[in-house]
């Protein structure tokens, strides 16, 4: 075992992959060290001690995990293993991390300095939101709930997170005050499902994002992925979520296909055409909103009719993002059984033809933007002698680097790509 003597200020290493979760995590436990007096540095080899947030939303992020967590035992520190492979891969990541290793899931995160320390632990369920936190710079991502209630047939983050848990509205308040007071200038409510908040405990959506936007100061919150099922139970309540001033215009609504079939197979609760109707109603109230959506391409049974369905509806909808992932098969989930495999190499031509497709579409939204004075706000560093801004719609901008981070600033756009607006300070 490599624990250190808990008398001892350890230096700490947190290396973070996946979803803004694991970043909501990485924050208390780095918020836990700094209140107990350790050190969090940014080169692992300084380290006494890493902490490794992983994900394993498909295979290939799987492998990465796997070797990464290999070369980390290299350095012969002690590590900490979290992130959903902790919980629903614990087997594995116990046969590939050295003897000693630390194995915690999403839900105690809370107990990783305490069981660096030596100390003992209850392993009883925490509410994480009310923990210390450490923000790094001007975005907050804070999780309001753990877990999912939906069984989508091809998911394993809801077998890792387990099921809906969604914290007090009164806690999350607190610590966006909190991160709000220590300068943060973007709050980034995150959730597996954003519009399940309160479906377990009776909260309010609403009234959540409405005591959020009621703090003093100059912030922008910007709302989680939501599921189309749910926001067609909720859609009123969500448009009143939207219509504060203070949250973006950016709706992360993942499709995953335009095709009935193959959306039944998912499991996933909707239609094509449910997705078109929300999609509208969000646009006819906010019509410059920015529409990210996810897609899975080679899903089992999917045949060269249901991917055009796809196709088509992203063009009629035509999303400003499109995330675009090869149906990847996941332990313990059904759709690993299905049958009608479709071959890789086809799964891979639907997503290059998708990928191009897509930017097209990307681009010519982002062209529109050309000539328009916007407000943004500046979040990060950006490439070379740049920083990087956020619209009312949370587009990118790119703008100079003497432009304060964490300011406001008015901009007009002067050009646009694929990936990002370029802004001119007026």
């Amino acid at each position: 075992m490599f624990f250190l003597l808990k008398k001892q200020a350890m230096n700490i290493y947190i290396e973070v992959y996946g979803c803004t979760a694991n970043k909501s995590d990485a924050s208390i436990i780095k918020g836990l060290a700094e209140k107990k007096g350790h050190n969090i540095v940014e080169d692992a080899m300084d380290a006494d001690a890493i902490v490794l947030l992983t994900c394993t939303v498909i295979g290939s992020t799987e492998q990465r995990m796997l070797h990464r967590i290999k070369k980390l035992n290299e350095l012969r520190k002690t590590l900490v293993v979290s992130g959903c492979m902790a919980s629903v891969q614990h087997e594995l990541v116990k046969k590939t991390a050295k003897q000693g290793s630390l194995i915690v899931p999403p839900q105690h995160v809370s107990d990783v300095i305490n069981l660096l320390e030596g100390k003992k632990v209850s392993h009883e369920p925490e509410t994480k939101v009310s923990q210390p936190r450490y923000f790094n710079g001007v975005i907050a991502p804070i999780a309001v709930s753990e877990g999912c209630d939906y069984s989508c047939s091809y998911c394993i983050t809801t077998k890792a997170r387990g099921k809906l848990l969604s914290y007090p509205i009164k806690e999350i308040v607190k610590t966006v005050e909190d991160a709000v007071s220590r300068g943060c200038k973007e709050i980034q409510l995150t959730a597996q499902d954003f519009a399940s908040y309160g479906l377990d405990n009776g909260e309010k959506i609403s009234e959540l994002v409405n005591r959020i936007c009621e703090i003093k100061d100059g912030f922008r919150v910007r709302v989680g992925m939501m599921n189309p099922h749910t926001v067609l139970h909720r859609i009123d309540e969500l448009l009143k979520v939207y219509s504060n001033k203070k949250v973006y215009k950016f709706l992360h609504l993942p499709v995953q296909s335009g095709d009935d079939r193959v959306l039944k197979k998912m499991n996933r609760g909707y239609t094509a055409d449910d997705f078109v109707n929300i999609v509208s109603i969000f646009r006819s109230r906010f019509p410059d909103i920015t529409l990210s959506t996810d897609v899975i391409v080679g899903f089992p049974g999917e045949d060269e009719k249901a991917f055009m369905n796809t196709m088509k509806l992203l063009e009629k909808v035509e999303p400003d993002i499109v995330n675009i992932t090869r149906f990847s098969p996941r332990p313990h989930t059904d759709a690993k059984n299905l049958k009608n495999r479709v071959p890789t190499i086809v799964a891979k031509d639907r997503s290059r033809r998708l990928t191009v497709f897509c930017k097209k579409i990307t681009e010519k939204r982002n062209k529109g933007y050309i000539d328009k004075v916007c407000s943004v706000v500046v979040t990060e560093k950006g490439k070379g002698s740049t920083n990087v801004g956020r619209t009312d719609t949370y587009k990118p901008v790119v703008v100079p680097s003497n432009t304060p981070i964490g300011s406001t600033v008015t901009v007009k756009i002067v050009d646009a790509t694929v990936t990002h607006l370029i802004g001119k300070l007026i």
